[in-house]
């Protein structure tokens, strides 16, 4: 199983390129700006595309403060350092199949895999057989990213998926099987 780490952004991309209004133009950098950044495991670069008091909705598991942080972006910080720098899960394809913009927001839709470290998914309880190597989380994948009119910058995110988790101890990822990161995921 291989695991192009560039593929989200650049599909978002290849959408801007076509786009001709100026503030659909500016909802897509936006949303490309962030998928750089949590590609490039960049906190603050993610932190930047935000508005001063974001909020994010995990419709799986909307009870969970964890995965909704909202208010502020120290707790957006948190759930990054928490759930991608600390696990080591930021290695991510995003075979997006649709993006939808308007005025006021982008819509992404695709299959998505992450690739976690064993360790990290030992840490978790899952049982798996090389603790060295990687593992695809995998699942369909929306998200509605909301843009202030007024600064240009997200809102936060609307995340519905399913549960990428099941099935992860079967799905081995060898290390030379995830892309490195484009030239251009460094642009800003």
């Amino acid at each position: 199983m291989k695991i192009d780490v560039n593929m989200g952004y650049q599909y978002v991309q290849r959408v801007l390129d076509k786009e001709t209004n100026p503030k659909r133009q500016r909802n897509l950098k936006v949303v490309i700006a962030h998928m750089k950044a949590e590609a490039r495991c960049d906190v603050d670069g993610v932190l930047a595309t935000l508005v001063q008091k974001p909020e994010y909705k995990w419709h799986g598991d909307p009870l969970n403060p964890l995965l909704n942080p909202k208010g502020s972006q120290q707790a957006v910080a948190d759930f990054y350092d928490m759930w991608i720098v600390q696990t080591g899960a930021h290695q991510i394809e995003w075979d997006l199949s649709r993006v939808m913009v308007d005025d006021h927001a982008v819509l992404t839709e695709g299959m998505m895999k992450v690739a976690f470290p064993g360790k990290t998914l030992l840490s978790l309880g899952i049982e798996v057989d090389d603790p060295d190597a990687f593992y695809a989380a995998m699942g369909m994948t929306t998200v509605v990213w909301p843009v202030d009119d007024a600064t240009g910058l997200l809102v936060g995110e609307e995340v519905w998926d399913c549960d990428k988790m099941v099935g992860i101890a079967d799905r081995k990822v060898a290390t030379s099987d995830i892309t490195a990161l484009a030239p251009e995921a460094f642009i800003v």
